[in-house]
């Protein structure tokens, strides 16, 4: 065998032997996962109760702590994204107390500035993972699921900086936020449009034809990766030169 095969092929096996999580420990990524996809699930439900507002609180903060530990393999990432949680943390138990005013805009730019730090990171880590496993699947949803995530916030932001960017509201509640902003958020990712929330204001319009957009790209070039990645270490190795 040649040295170049020799080389490819030292570098193929220690590719499929390195270890590709992202997060502070193991799993970190699957475990950020079911607690992003436990908080969708229960928000709509938890808004309802009596003491709805405090138990989404706790949700959120499960669920951030759970961001910062996935996107935390290493020491600069973990230390930048519990700076940046501090203020998020703050902010919404502010926000729970006094929703109007400097709360509110503190928590909701604090909240974009850690969406933004946690949705590159996992996709930084997508692209510099050496193979496709569970981590990288998980890290791919994830993603999708911030997205709609980040865009629920800045609807919310546009809604109250705004008034009247959104039409097919409530009259008991004219805003769009809470579950009502992701749900309208999630419709325009997929691009399923129903049509009962519609923007109304030029801002509003802008961020639903970007996140339409953002979500249509974003599956094209996930897929392209994973599929590249998978390609690549099922492919042997070329032959040997014989001469």
């Amino acid at each position: 065998m040649s040295p170049t095969v020799e080389s490819k092929t030292a570098i193929f096996r220690r590719m499929l032997s390195q270890p590709s999580w992202a997060g502070l420990y193991r799993h970190s990524v699957a475990w950020f996962l079911g607690a992003l996809v436990v908080l969708f699930v229960i928000a709509p439900l938890i808004e309802v109760l009596p003491n709805g507002r405090l138990l989404s609180s706790a949700a959120v903060s499960v669920t951030m702590v759970a961001a910062v530990l996935a996107v935390g393999g290493r020491r600069a990432s973990l230390v930048l994204a519990a700076i940046l949680a501090i203020p998020v943390l703050i902010g919404w138990w502010l926000e729970h107390h006094r929703s109007e005013g400097f709360a509110f805009l503190w928590f909701m730019i604090a909240f974009l500035l850690f969406l933004t730090f946690v949705i590159a990171q996992f996709f930084r880590f997508i692209l510099r993972a050496p193979k496709v496993d569970s981590e990288v699947l998980c890290a791919g949803i994830s993603i999708y699921l911030l997205l709609a995530l980040w865009w629920t916030c800045a609807y919310t932001l546009t809604a109250r900086l705004v008034p009247g960017s959104f039409g097919g509201l409530p009259a008991s509640n004219p805003n769009l936020e809470g579950f009502e902003a992701l749900y309208f958020s999630l419709v325009t990712l997929t691009t399923v449009g129903f049509g009962d929330v519609t923007p109304l204001s030029r801002p509003a319009r802008m961020l639903a034809m970007v996140e339409a957009l953002t979500g249509t790209l974003y599956m094209a070039v996930l897929v392209s990766r994973l599929v590249s990645l998978h390609t690549s270490l099922t492919s042997p190795p070329p032959p040997a030169d014989s001469r």
